[in-house]
């Protein structure tokens, strides 16, 4: 896979845009084998907020398509870090929001993260916004499948209502230093 180009989505800012060539491919792999999973093949879910749990946990392996997200997710953090041969830690969850749901207000600033992301698969129209709130600025960033978002892991941001009637689903991740 070649080296990625990040584009930030403005200028003096902490936000960083990026896509995968193969999105629309990989998107629709990784929604199949989603839907084919039971509640017993994920790991764990946690926050638990307005009837539902915001992230759910799986193995690379049981949807193969996401490792080829992860890797070119994993080349897009190396670059944003301006450490492009620095092996990095990385995990990822994802975010089931069906319609009305909302996700509230957080940051990933738990352990020694250096960078968060996003990664959206499935985005209907009207299906909510990435707000993010870094030094006082809000920003709106209207997601699109096969878009990546990374921001520091202390920016404070949240996702508007789904006002689709359809399951919005995208992948949080975090990047870390690796364990040695």
């Amino acid at each position: 896979m070649e080296s990625p180009i990040i584009t930030p989505l403005y200028s003096n800012s902490r936000i960083h845009i990026g896509f995968i060539p193969e999105a629309e491919e990989l998107n629709r792999e990784i929604m199949d084998g989603y839907r084919k999973l039971r509640e017993e093949d994920l790991l764990r879910r946690s926050h638990f907020f307005g009837g539902r749990y915001e992230n759910l946990y799986l193995e690379r392996e049981q949807i193969p398509a996401i490792a080829r997200v992860m890797a070119q997710a994993e080349t897009y953090a190396r670059n944003i870090l301006q450490q492009p041969n620095q092996a990095l830690r990385s995990g990822f969850w994802l975010n089931d929001m069906g319609p009305g749901h909302v996700t509230t207000e957080h940051n990933h600033d738990d352990n020694d993260e250096l960078l968060s992301g996003v990664y959206y698969v499935q985005v209907p129209q009207n299906s909510g916004e990435l707000v993010v709130l870094d030094s006082h600025i809000r920003t709106l960033v209207t997601p699109q499948a096969g878009m990546f978002v990374f921001f520091a892991p202390t920016v404070l941001h949240s996702v508007s209502a789904n006002l689709s009637q359809e399951t919005r689903l995208s992948m949080g991740m975090n990047f870390g230093p690796a364990v040695e």
